[in-house]
């Protein structure tokens, strides 16, 4: 609010030769857009915190399918919403701001793909094909044009370029048991960075996905897939290992275990995905 007072104050200098209405005109303006940026995403924080809830010891969540059907009309409108932003828009947010509107999408046209189908589905992969994946299904009106989830994910996300931070696979979401929880709240500019930290802490210190035995790491299967994105340099990381490190501490590893790791004394057994709906029971 600070920085927001300190350009009123500047605008207010600026313009103190204009008429008044001008110079209202301008301030009224300017609080519009603070005031739009702070309330895109209330509708979606609104349907999480109520619809959400954490399980597992808060490692997962459980997502009321069923309470979200209710609130389709809600859920829709926020999408569209979303969709009324358009390129040049976006090009102006900082890079947070991008990537919080970015996973918010993902995650809410996720939910919105399983309520398609719902409660008539086990599973996401059940509103695929034998020849085409519920992923790759161009259902999301995004930034001027229909795409599909792996196209929001894998280039506008991952990309791009923009965003250079392995984080970010703990907080989209596949709407299944496997993945990293439905966070409750919405993403956004301000909390991005505790918001990641959080889920990622979140998610590597369940020891039913992620664990180190005697000398074998058994983590999930996401670090195979996007294992890539482990190995490009994040705060001093450039691979999966020396990111597994940043949070030995999570993951309660001993000084023996940190340095077999650091030494590649440990084999890597990637567990098994689980695709069932995430939903709540």
């Amino acid at each position: 609010m600070l920085s927001v007072l300190q350009t009123v104050r500047q605008t207010m200098l600026k313009r103190c030769k204009q008429p008044l209405s001008t110079l209202l005109i301008a301030i009224s303006v300017l609080f519009s857009s603070v005031s739009f940026a702070q309330d895109l995403h209330q509708p979606w924080q609104a349907l999480l915190s109520q619809h959400v809830k954490s399980i597992n010891n808060d490692h997962s969540t459980a997502v009321d399918y069923a309470g979200f059907k209710k609130e389709e009309v809600k859920l829709n409108n926020y999408l569209t919403s979303l969709s009324n932003i358009d390129q040049s828009t976006f090009e102006q947010w900082s890079n947070a701001k991008q990537l919080a509107f970015l996973i918010n999408a993902y995650n809410a046209w996720t939910v919105s793909l399983i309520l398609t189908e719902y409660p008539d589905l086990k599973s996401i992969k059940d509103l695929g094909s034998l020849f085409s994946s519920p992923w790759s299904k161009e259902f999301v009106s995004l930034l001027g044009k229909k795409r599909s989830l792996d196209e929001v994910e894998h280039e506008l996300i991952r990309g791009s370029g923009n965003y250079p931070d392995p984080r970010i696979h703990f907080a989209v979401n596949c709407a299944s048991i496997g993945c990293p929880a439905l966070r409750g709240e919405a993403y956004t500019e301000g909390k991005l960075e505790q918001q990641l930290q959080q889920q990622t802490i979140r998610f590597l210190s369940d020891e039913s996905r992620n664990k180190l035995t005697t000398k074998e790491l058994q983590i999930s299967s996401i670090f195979k897939w996007y294992g890539g994105d482990f190995e490009k340099d994040f705060r001093g990381t450039n691979s999966l290992t020396s990111f597994i490190l940043l949070y030995s501490d999570v993951l309660n590893l001993t000084e023996t275990q940190q340095k077999l790791l650091k030494t590649n004394q440990v084999d890597i057994d990637f567990l098994d995905y689980n695709w069932d709906l995430n939903a709540a029971r």
